[in-house]
């Protein structure tokens, strides 16, 4: 019976099987750690001792946000004594920097290099300057955020005891605190929520490595002095940084109780330009790492090879699968309407395989976007509607990543700056009991 169904496969057939099964092997892993979060809770700590941290903040014309940052970071629910800030103000031409200042930052840096552009390096400028300080080495970990975020009230002391548990790094809760915008911020904040909820938490909860995506997270000042500050400076340089530590052998941790919120695009334009340059820099890591990750899956330490593989699969240029399935599809069936080739079942089995192909990519965003928005219901702050409604435009979203992987190719990629406006009350937004 096997044979008689091969017999009348065509290669495009084959072509699209072998692709599906490529794809089903590499990431079938990722429908387990599904099934660890509905099924796992993840492991709780508790800190014996509160440890001391700086922050450090790369803004760039970030006047209209940077106030609310800074103020969510002096209510924490931890000892202010032991949190230092530190802005970078990086290449402003706004008030951004007196604005830190006055709002309550230990102390504000003003940085001017238009050749060294990115976050990458702000944050590495910003590091070396507070090594000069008197207290540099009391630091015992540095945390990362962007200037338009703002914390739980709880964030540090939930940092805190990951912190004390040994962590060398660890990320947290990545919250939005303008789901609500449109289409387009939803389709970030579900995506940043499932991240959170589905890979980080099963990570946990398996005891392999996370990985930090780009803000809300800590690293042990121990690892930066080792390196010699912060020395990623690819466009994405939270996966880089990820990438490298996996290799080193070392474990990135989550925090699933200390939230933090994020603003996203709410212009596609913008939209287009910030995951073009994501894109662009997950094409950078791969190049970079790949090799190694690959070869760590068999020679890192037991206990540690998985994390090899998982980011392997996560810098993994997935969506090229895509790409080449739809458009060896849709250039069989081109060729075979012109008849360049033997039409037969080519022109049927292109186009069906093409339906397949968006059909499942389109199917599955939904089901994430159901999973995620409904066990996350009560941290999501948007209405009922919304949420809801919301769904239904998620795969759309991550269906507008195809052009954007395929541009991002082909084109080279620069730091383009997207304005920060949305102002929140901290009390309104901070939560004090998380699931």
């Amino acid at each position: 019976m096997f044979e008689q169904m091969l017999s009348h496969m065509t290669f495009v057939d084959v072509f699209n099987w072998s692709v599906l099964l490529v794809f089903s092997i590499c990431y079938i892993y990722q429908f387990y750690y599904v099934f660890v979060v509905l099924t796992r809770k993840p492991p709780l700590q508790e800190a014996k001792a509160n440890h001391k941290y700086a922050v450090m903040i790369s803004a760039r014309n970030e006047s209209q946000v940077i106030g609310d940052l800074i103020h969510s970071i002096r209510v924490q629910n931890y000892p202010q004594e032991l949190i230092s800030i530190f802005v970078i103000a990086d290449n402003c031409t706004d008030n951004t920097a007196e604005i830190a200042r006055n709002a309550g930052a230990t102390e504000v840096y003003e940085r001017f290099n238009d050749e060294e552009v990115g976050k990458g390096y702000a944050l590495n400028y910003g590091w070396h300057e507070i090594q000069k300080r008197d207290d540099a080495e009391s630091f015992e970990a540095y945390f990362v955020f962007d200037a338009d975020n703002v914390l739980d009230a709880n964030y540090f002391r939930e940092m805190n005891k990951v912190f004390d548990g040994g962590a060398e790094a660890s990320t947290s809760y990545r919250n939005s605190k303008n789901y609500g915008s449109n289409w387009i911020s939803a389709g970030y904040a579900i995506w940043f929520l499932r991240e959170a909820k589905y890979l980080s938490q099963a990570r946990l909860t398996l005891n392999t490595s996370c990985a930090i995506s780009g803000t809300g997270f800590f690293i042990a000042a121990h690892v930066l002095k080792e390196s010699g500050g912060w020395k990623w400076h690819l466009l994405t340089e939270d996966i880089e940084f990820s990438a490298s530590s996996i290799i080193e052998g070392r474990r990135i941790a989550y925090c699933p109780t200390a939230m933090l919120y994020d603003e996203q695009p709410i212009t596609f334009i913008d939209s287009w330009n910030q995951r073009f340059r994501w894109a662009k820099g997950f094409y950078q890591v791969f190049w970079h790492y790949a090799g190694k990750l690959f070869k760590g899956i068999f020679t890192n330490p037991k206990g540690k090879r998985f994390a090899c593989y998982d980011m392997l699969m996560t810098i993994a240029p997935a969506m090229l699968l895509t790409i080449i399935s739809i458009g060896f599809n849709g250039t069989i069936a081109l060729l075979a309407i012109f008849g360049v080739i033997s039409a037969g079942t080519m022109i049927t089995s292109a186009l069906s395989s093409m339906f397949f192909c968006l059909f499942n990519f389109m199917l599955f965003m939904f089901i994430f976007g159901v999973l995620t928005t409904f066990t996350e219901w009560d941290n999501i702050h948007s209405t009922t509607a919304k949420k809801i409604g919301y769904l239904f435009t998620f795969p759309i979203f991550q269906l507008t990543y195809i052009p954007i992987a395929l541009v991002a190719l082909v084109k080279k990629a620069s730091w383009k700056p997207i304005a920060h406006t949305i102002s929140v009350d901290v009390e309104e937004m901070s939560q004090t009991g998380m699931k």
